[in-house]
């Protein structure tokens, strides 16, 4: 039977760039199936000749571009003819596969990983960052222990990858002092391996993402508040240790204001003011949100203030 056969190249017109450039995709079609894939080339839209499928104008960047589309094409023309006369089956994931494997080969799981982490510091908070290694020290022992191999390509991974990821999590034995993880811990680290696939499908390293069908399932936890005497007994605590004592007080501070560990260490004493009513109030934003808060100083809170106000820490500040 003949096979129908097509290359075309065209603009992905909903895909503007900053600049003002568009990207080009190649379109391979065999028996009715088609396939598109980014050739990592952009141009504007005036420079572009959809008749043609190629750049307009007589410029060396867009000659340059145009030699480059036609060596492709001709690629999987060539392709192509070779699977026709060696009377092989031709599909266009096969196509793909001989004539782009090469430049998808560059685009590995672990470079994916290290390519988030890099990008994301200064934007992540420090103890998110944290959480991101954690999950890296977690897929690469799940792929040394499970595939044998200290990487994977991302034209790999599949919805199966995924479950075995997630199969290794659950039965995971750590051999230090870590507990195992509960199924919640387990869903975190699989959010933030989707986090980073769905970055590799932004920019362009993998035409799929394995996680479509994927489903988290967290469970839901009740959080128990402390009682009146539970919190009595924590603030009438005294520890010999220095260090113990100040994390004691930051956390009774936290209960009386309603701030977040990290929002208490952003404070500064120019956070602290008089209100309309006479009385001292916290103004600040949280870090994870930046919602803007005003928050009344309880006289337990005003204590440790007032305690913590000449510390060096403070006055160095």
């Amino acid at each position: 039977m003949n096979n129908t056969f097509g290359v075309t190249f065209y603009l992905r017109r909903y895909k503007i760039n900053q600049d003002g450039t568009i990207p080009i995709y190649l379109r391979i079609t065999v028996n009715g199936k088609r396939l598109d894939i980014s050739v990592k080339r952009t141009v504007s839209d005036k420079n572009w000749n959809a008749g043609k499928g190629m750049a307009k104008g007589s410029r060396e960047e867009f000659v340059k571009l145009n030699n480059y589309l036609e060596r492709l094409r001709s690629s999987i023309v060539e392709c192509y003819q070779e699977l026709s006369l060696q009377k092989k089956l031709i599909t266009v994931e096969i196509i793909k596969e001989k004539v782009m494997g090469d430049d998808q080969k560059d685009f590995t799981l672990c470079k994916l990983i290290e390519y988030h982490n890099r990008e994301q510091v200064g934007i992540l908070a420090i103890g998110t960052l944290k959480n991101y290694y954690t999950t890296e020290r977690y897929i690469r022992k799940f792929l040394k222990e499970h595939y044998k191999t200290p990487d994977k390509y991302l034209t790999e991974l599949s919805y199966s990858f995924i479950l075995n990821f997630e199969h290794f999590l659950r039965n995971h034995k750590p051999s230090d002092h870590h507990r195992p993880l509960h199924n919640n811990g387990i869903m975190k680290h699989i959010e933030r391996f989707r986090k980073m696939i769905c970055l590799a499908v932004t920019l362009e390293w993998m035409e799929k993402d394995p996680f479509t069908k994927y489903k988290q399932k967290f469970d839901r936890v009740e959080r128990q508040c402390l009682n009146i005497e539970e919190l009595k007994r924590i603030e009438d605590k005294n520890f010999d240790i220095e260090r113990l004592q100040q994390v004691k007080d930051l956390f009774v501070f936290s209960c009386y204001t309603g701030l977040s560990y990290i929002d208490v260490m952003n404070l500064k004493p120019d956070m602290v003011s008089i209100g309309l009513d006479g009385r001292d109030w916290i103004v600040t934003s949280r870090q994870k949100t930046s919602t803007g808060v005003r928050i009344p100083v309880l006289e337990k809170a005003r204590t440790i203030i007032e305690k913590y106000k000449q510390h060096p820490k403070i006055v160095a500040e």
